[in-house]
């Protein structure tokens, strides 16, 4: 397993989706289920962590009454 802060949004989401469908399965013992549990409770708030970061770098782009594009940082709440 990959350490959390080395994995893109992408590799979490398709590792937790992976978790999900084996724990669904209900083919694992009960300590690979609980490891497997812990590991995706990490790859959400990992996951939240990066939706939370990509949110806060999007930006909203403004253009004056000259014409002129600039940037500024959204609002966004959540």
């Amino acid at each position: 397993m990959n350490p959390l802060e080395t994995l893109s949004f992408e590799e979490a989401l398709k590792e937790l989706e992976t978790i999900v469908r084996r724990l669904e399965e209900g083919k694992t013992s009960l300590d690979d289920a609980i490891n497997a549990y812990e590991r995706g409770a990490a790859l959400k708030a990992h996951c939240e962590k990066k939706l939370k970061d990509a949110r806060l770098r999007v930006e909203q782009i403004v253009i004056g009454t000259d014409g002129t594009v600039t940037t500024k940082p959204t609002t966004l709440e959540g």
